[in-house]
């Protein structure tokens, strides 16, 4: 997650004011016309949002400062989302902020009241929302055992010797941390600090614990991916003798068999980990003049992989894939019993961003009414439970390993059944504003021309 003090947070800062222009500029367009005072708050708010949702869909997304995050650890009023999703929160803010504005301008009490009573309205729904969860989020038990290596990512093998003594650690903390019961045992995001094939002597020796132990790893690893010509993807990698492969941030689930299931990282930090747009350019660059694979970064993964454990499924959302609401929601319609999330938090360093991804989770929680096992190599770990609560969480830069009884769900929120609907429709108002917009100017015109 180099972003956090690397280039790609850099460039995300540098674009997002830029491009944050353009809603704010139909938005001071509906305020000066003289439009009903509620309605231009509401498609106000809907620009706003609309925004946020379309910028969560390209290649220079930082979805870190989506408004409605700031509200990750007030779940006491934020229930709502397993309807709405984290748009929610963001159109509820912006509308509220919008109402008392126009109430400040206009100084009437009604709007005031208004402006009151929308705010207190998905207070009051969440409430509802609530109380209503009941047992209904509650399935069959799975044993999870969360490995926080606290390896140091600035240095070669974690800060080990060898890449053998890092596994070596890996698997003594796993070892204490394991019981009779344990379903799955899960290892974070760059966990073995190295990239590796299907067949490799690290996997190899990790399957010999799992055989002892009789039981399944989900861990983060660099994975190499080689292709036959014909299969090939668009941007790819090429070897000295020819061969077309691609690295990707990838998640491996073992057993002490052969069998490996694989999930290749869908959302990648912009710049840190895959040049922006780079199949684009690739396909204008005619006379080859540049080697895009070899400055493409990760390969990109498209499909929501699952891994089955005890009988359900979860997905390994790897670090900045949590963030994403829309991407993880196709984990859950795909049929994850509860969610897993590895990552590699030591980038932030001293900075708050490693406390501010762990609450994220949070929203994925009530968004989905589902457990979250959080495995962080330097921290934050954690079990979060279906309405948010933290359960569980681990100190940071330390070592740790646990082990704890989630819950699988199997009944979908109005939300996991119905995705990223609170975006289209702030897509289709914003339309509708801009020609309410255009409508109001003519309509001015002709005024002012008789």
């Amino acid at each position: 997650m180099g972003a956090a003090v690397g280039g790609g947070g850099v460039a995300s800062f540098l674009e997002i004011p830029v491009f944050m222009v353009v809603p704010f500029l139909i938005i001071r367009k509906l305020f000066q016309r003289d439009l009903n005072p509620v309605l231009s708050a509401l498609i106000a708010a809907s620009v706003w949002v609309s925004y946020e949702f379309l910028h969560h869909n390209w290649d220079l997304s930082w979805p870190w400062l989506t408004l409605g995050n700031a509200w990750s650890n007030h779940t006491g009023v934020i229930q709502f989302i397993s309807y709405t999703g984290v748009l929610g929160i963001s159109f509820w803010v912006f509308a509220t902020s919008a109402l008392l504005w126009q109430t400040s301008q206009k100084g009437a009490k009604s709007l005031l009241v208004i402006s009151a009573g929308f705010f207190l309205a998905f207070p009051a729904f969440s409430l509802y929302t609530f109380l209503s969860i009941g047992d209904s989020y509650e399935g069959d038990p799975v044993d999870v055992v969360i490995v926080q290596p606290n390896s140091d990512s600035y240095q070669p093998n974690g800060g080990f010797g060898s890449n053998s003594e890092l596994i070596t650690h890996l698997l003594q903390l796993s070892g204490e941390a394991l019981t009779d019961s344990s379903d799955v045992l899960i290892w974070p995001e760059n966990a073995l600090d190295t990239s590796v094939q299907l067949r490799s002597p690290q996997l190899e020796r990790i399957r010999d614990s799992l055989d002892v132990w009789n039981t399944k790893l989900i861990t983060g690893t660099g994975y190499i991916d080689f292709y036959e010509e014909e299969n090939a993807p668009d941007v790819v990698r090429e070897t000295g003798d020819g061969r077309i492969y691609n690295v990707f941030n990838a998640a491996l689930s073992l057993t002490s068999g052969s069998d490996t299931g694989i999930y290749k990282k869908g959302r990648l930090v912009p710049i840190v980990e895959r040049f922006p747009f780079v199949g684009f350019f690739q396909s204008i660059d005619r006379f080859g003049w540049v080697d895009w694979g070899s400055i493409s970064g990760y390969g990109k993964g498209g499909e929501p992989t699952l891994f089955e454990v005890d009988g359900s499924h979860t997905p390994a959302l790897i670090c900045y894939d949590s963030v994403f609401p829309g991407w993880v929601n196709r984990f859950v319609d795909e049929g994850a019993g509860f969610l897993t999330i590895i990552t590699n938090d030591g980038w932030w360093g001293d900075s708050h961003g490693h406390i501010q991804h762990f609450a994220y989770a949070r929203l994925r929680a009530i968004e989905h009414r589902m457990w979250i096992a959080r495995s962080a190599n330097n921290g934050i770990s954690g079990i979060i439970s279906p309405d948010g609560k933290i359960q569980l969480e681990t100190e940071y830069w330390t070592e740790a390993a646990f082990s704890y009884r989630i819950y699988t769900n199997s009944n979908k929120t109005f939300y996991s059944r119905n995705g990223e609907w609170f975006g289209y429709l702030m897509l289709v108002l914003t339309l509708l504003g801009i020609v309410l917009l255009v409508i109001k100017k003519k309509q001015e015109r002709v005024i002012q021309s008789e």
